[in-house]
Formats: structure tokens, C-alpha cells, sequence
């Protein structure tokens, strides 16, 4: 019997035969607290990243630990939480629902003994393999700044293959409804390198300093899986190791794995393709795109990945017919898109106009300079066109996957990683040159190339997916509506900038950034933006919560 489906933007009261009335309610508790999981995680990443910034500046030995650290990662973010959603929680939390526990222990114990057995090869390899790696990642480097990386991405491989265990740890914990734990997790990863930094930065120079910080990130990854396991073993009952690869849901599992994995890869290719690019260029480009990615993929990471991780279960659950699926998915993806260009608007003006603000708060210290901040605000600028594109192409992708299907966002990727190539390295390297504009800038070009080719990859997923069930996307009021506050608000901070003149980075962002964001939030309350009441609902949930 098909199920009435709810308005998306309301809490059900009147649920239809079957139907759980607090589902709605369930769903935005749930991205709120995924949202602010991975809000503290990213904090304690910008706080980490500040006393590397301090220690290190745009330096030979930070582009080495920049560079080194992009090959264990690209094996974490392949086999790592987002493979891992995708594949693995839906098997296992369709077991718990059907109160199955001893096949939901079994599953859970053949994929995990699965991840360890081919995070460990691949990291014997790694470690193994590590100066042609480098020869991918970093053909530019060259000395001792070469012979820096090679080290640190040898000691930091094993830390990558327990990461991908601790996003199993995550699959364990968000089947059992406990999101906050799995996205806070990493919170501790941060605090044993900002540690390290602590207790060594000024006593070191900078290249042991490097080696010492990595074996901290290796120190790290093991207390974030250390801090979720108790719990884990608790709600999982008994870990069942053993391959199990005749069990029905293990290849269910597998099988999910691999176009999931796949898409995952094109992605992480982008940003192996970018600091490629920056390799070439001179001393610091490297450094400077990882400090000037750290806060562009924040707004990302926190709208787009708390909205999409939120609406990808919901979504995949609608039943009836197909017109009846179609108009429930339209609504959801509205609602959703809504949502994320509700904050990702003001955090591309905030980049865009007062970019030199946010950099100098968080990183200018020590060793990073003035003239670092200014670098980097140049590169952060250049990723601001492409920005609601890629997070609002994050929550189209995941209505794919809610239709089963995983083709057409892999093809789309596939597309921009070959426009973000080839126009990365003609805007990055030749280009500069030829309009008389020093070589570093030419990261610059690399962020904005990568965001023209974020359009064309969030164009085609709305136009196909619009074939498919239905005219999507934002209105033209309501995107001109937030435009214009932002950049109204933003007018108003470079005002109060000018009129208190120079200040402390730290002082200047209080002064500056929050009546910025005072001035938009409060616009859109006056004008009853819905986004802006649920804001305000969210905030009372969480705080009542804790």
C-alpha cells in the first residue's frame, strides 16, 4: 500500500498506516547533529591548521607535509566514510531493523576483517612504493624537500589504514542512530597534532618538526578509532571476524562498494590533480592551496555533507508510485538545496569580500606572514566560483543514489575532472606568464578553473535529473533574496572596517565578521525565510539536547 508523503519542510503530526510521525522531526535531528559533529571536528582542523601555519608558514618542509599527507588520505577517502555509507550502513541497518543480530554481527565482522586485510596490503604497498608515488603526487620536488615527503608519507600510510577502521566504526555507530560520537571522532586526530606542534614547534626546526607531526597523525588516528570502540563493541554485540564471502549480505555489501568506490575516486583525482599542478609551481603554492582548501571545503563538508548525509536515507526510503516518488523527491531536493544555499551564499561573499579577514584571524601567526595572508585570500577567492555549485551538486548526487543509480554522477564527474585538468594546468602554469602575472598566482587559476568545471558537472546532474523527475532547483527570489543580503551585509562590514582602521587579525574579525553575519541572519528572519525559523528550531533542539 503506498505511503502519503509529507511536506519535507514540516514536522508530521498525522502519520499515514505505516508510517513512523516523527520521521521528519527524526531526519533534521539527525543533520543537525551530524552538522555539529562535523562542525567541531573542522574547528579543531582550523585550530590545528593555525599552529601549523605558525610553525611552518608557505615553507619547503610545508609543502612536503601538505603533499605527503594527500596520499594516505586519498586511500582514507576511497575506502573511507563516504564508501562506507553508502555500501555498508544500508545492509546492516536493514538487519537491525528486522532485529536479526546474529546476521547483522557476522556482516559487520566479514566487512571489517575485509577493510583490514585490504587497508593492510595497500599500505604495504604504499610504504613499499612510496618514490614513484611521489613522482605522481609532487613530480615538481626536488632535494631535500623530496626526500621530506617520501619520509613522512611512509610513516603516515599505516595512520591512513587505520582511518579507513575508524570509518567503519562510523557505519557501526550512524546504523545505530548515534551520529554525534562517529563525526566528532576526529576531534581527537587534531588535538594529538596540535599537541605535537605544542610541544615541539619552538624547539625544532622545521623539517624534524615535519616528521615528528606525522607520527603524532599516526599516534592519532589510532585514539580516534581507540575513542569510538568501546561503544562500537558495545552496540555491535560480539565482532564476528572471518571473510564470510558466501553470506548473501556480505556481497550485497561488495557489491554496493565498488560503483560507490569508483565515483570516490574520480572525485579525490580533483584534488590529487590540483596539488599536482601546484607542484610546479614555486615554493608555497602547494602549502598555500592545502590552507586555502581547509576553509573553503568547510562550508561543503558542513552543509552539504549534513544535509545530503541526512536526506539520502529518507530519500531512498519513499514509496508509491513513480509520479508519486517523483513529486516526494522534488520536494526533498528543494527543501534541501534551500537549505545549503541558505549559509553557502554568505560564506562565498565572506571569501570573496572578506577573505584577507577570515585568513588573518585563523592563520596569520609567526612564520605566516602578511603578504601569506593576502596569497592565500587570492587562492580562497578563486574557489568561491565554484562553491555553491559543488555543494549543491553533493545533495543531486545523492538523489541519484536514492534512484539506485550511480552511472550518471560517476560520467559527470568523469567530465569534470577532465575540464579541471586541462584547464588547471593552462590557467595554473602557461597562463600567468603570458599576462605578465608572477608563477605563484597560478594557483589562483587552479581554484577557479576547478570551480568553472563544478558548474558544468552541477548543470548536467540538475539538467538529467530534472529529465527524470521533474523541474528542481532554486527560485530566482529566493536566491536573489539571499544575494542581496549577503553582499548588503558584507557592504556594512567593509564599512566598520574602514572605520575602525587597522586591528589585530583576531580583533578585526569580531568586528568585522560577526555583525556580518548578524546583519544577513536577521534579514532573513525580517523577510520569514523558512530556513531562517528552522535555524533557530534547530539551535533549540541541540541546545536542549545537551
Amino acid at each position: 500500500m503506498p505511503l502519503s508523503i509529507p511536506d519535507p519542510n514540516t514536522v508530521k503530526t498525522n502519520a499515514a498506516p505505516g508510517e513512523t510521525p516523527t520521521r521528519r522531526f527524526g531526519t533534521a535531528n539527525s543533520a543537525s547533529l551530524v552538522a555539529a559533529g562535523i562542525f567541531l571536528s573542522r574547528i579543531s582542523g582550523l585550530i590545528r591548521d593555525r599552529f601549523f601555519a605558525h610553525y611552518f608558514g608557505n615553507s619547503d618542509a610545508a609543502d612536503a607535509f601538505k603533499a605527503a599527507i594527500r596520499i594516505p588520505n586519498f586511500l582514507q577517502n576511497l575506502f573511507g566514510e563516504g564508501v562506507l555509507s553508502a555500501s555498508f550502513i544500508p545492509v546492516y541497518a536493514a538487519l537491525l531493523a528486522r532485529k536479526d543480530k546474529e546476521e547483522a554481527e557476522k556482516t559487520a565482522g566479514a566487512v571489517f576483517s575485509l577493510l583490514a586485510i585490504t587497508a593492510s596490503g595497500l599500505v604495504l604497498i604504499g610504504v613499499l612504493a612510496t618514490p614513484w608515488l611521489i613522482e605522481l603526487i609532487a613530480p615538481g620536488f626536488s632535494g631535500e624537500k623530496r626526500a621530506l615527503t617520501i619520509r613522512l608519507v611512509r610513516i603516515l600510510f599505516p595512520g591512513a589504514g587505520l582511518l579507513v577502521l575508524s570509518a567503519w566504526c562510523l557505519g557501526i555507530l550512524n546504523s545505530h542512530r548515534k551520529f554525534f560520537l562517529s563525526y566528532t571522532a576526529p576531534v581527537i586526530w587534531n588535538a594529538a597534532m596540535i599537541a605535537a606542534l605544542i610541544g615541539f614547534g619552538s624547539r625544532m626546526p622545521q623539517f624534524p618538526l615535519a616528521i615528528v607531526l606525522a607520527w603524532a597523525a599516526v599516534i592519532g588516528s589510532a585514539l580516534q578509532v581507540g575513542v569510538q570502540w568501546p561503544v562500537v563493541m558495545h552496540l555491535l554485540g560480539r565482532l564476528r571476524l572471518g571473510l564470510n564471502y558466501e553470506r548473501e549480505n556480505v556481497r550485497i555489501v561488495v557489491r554496493n562498494f565498488f560503483p560507490v568506490f569508483i565515483s570516490r575516486g574520480v572525485v579525490q583525482i580533483s584534488a590529487y590533480v590540483d596539488s599536482l599542478i601546484a607542484s610546479l609551481l614555486p615554493t608555497g603554492a602547494v602549502a598555500a592551496l592545502s590552507y586555502a582548501q581547509t576553509l573553503y571545503t568547510l562550508p561543503v563538508s558542513l552543509f552539504g555533507m549534513a544535509v545530503s548525509a541526512a536526506e539520502l536515507p529518507a530519500m531512498s526510503g519513499q514509496l508509491g508510485g513513480e509520479e508519486e516518488i517523483a513529486r516526494a523527491l522534488r520536494r526533498r531536493l528543494d527543501a534541501g538545496l534551500r537549505q545549503i544555499a541558505y549559509f553557502v551564499v554568505p560564506s562565498v561573499v565572506a571569501f570573496l569580500a572578506l577573505g584577507d579577514v577570515v585568513v588573518a584571524a585563523i592563520y596569520q601567526s609567526g612564520r605566516f606572514t602578511h603578504a601569506d595572508v593576502m596569497y592565500v585570500w587570492g587562492i580562497l577567492a578563486g574557489s568561491t566560483v565554484g562553491l555553491l555549485a559543488s555543494t549543491l551538486g553533493r545533495l543531486y548526487s545523492a538523489t541519484y543514489y536514492a534512484l539506485r543509480d550511480t552511472r550518471t554522477p560517476l560520467k559527470f564527474s568523469i567530465i569534470r575532472i577532465a575540464l579541471t585538468t586541462i584547464l588547471g594546468y593552462l590557467s595554473a602554469v602557461p597562463l600567468p606568464p603570458l599576462l605578465g602575472i608572477a608563477s605563484r598566482w597560478g594557483v589562483a587559476g587552479l581554484t577557479i578553473s576547478a570551480g568553472i568545471s563544478g558548474w558544468v558537472e552541477f548543470l548536467l546532474l540538475r539538467h538529467y535529473l530534472n529529465k527524470r523527475i521533474g523541474r528542481t532547483g532554486l527560485s530566482v527570489s529566493f536566491a536573489g533574496t539571499i544575494w542581496s543580503l549577503a553582499v548588503g551585509a558584507a557592504a556594512v562590514g567593509w564599512a566598520i572596517r574602514w572605520a575602525i582602521g587597522p586591528r589585530p587579525p583576531i580583533l578585526m574579525a569580531a568586528a568585522v565578521l560577526l555583525p556580518y553575519g548578524m546583519i544577513y541572519i536577521g534579514g532573513t528572519m525580517l523577510l520569514n525565510l523558512p530556513e531562517a525559523k528552522s535555524l533557530g528550531g534547530l539551535f533549540a533542539r541541540f541546545t536542549s539536547r545537551s
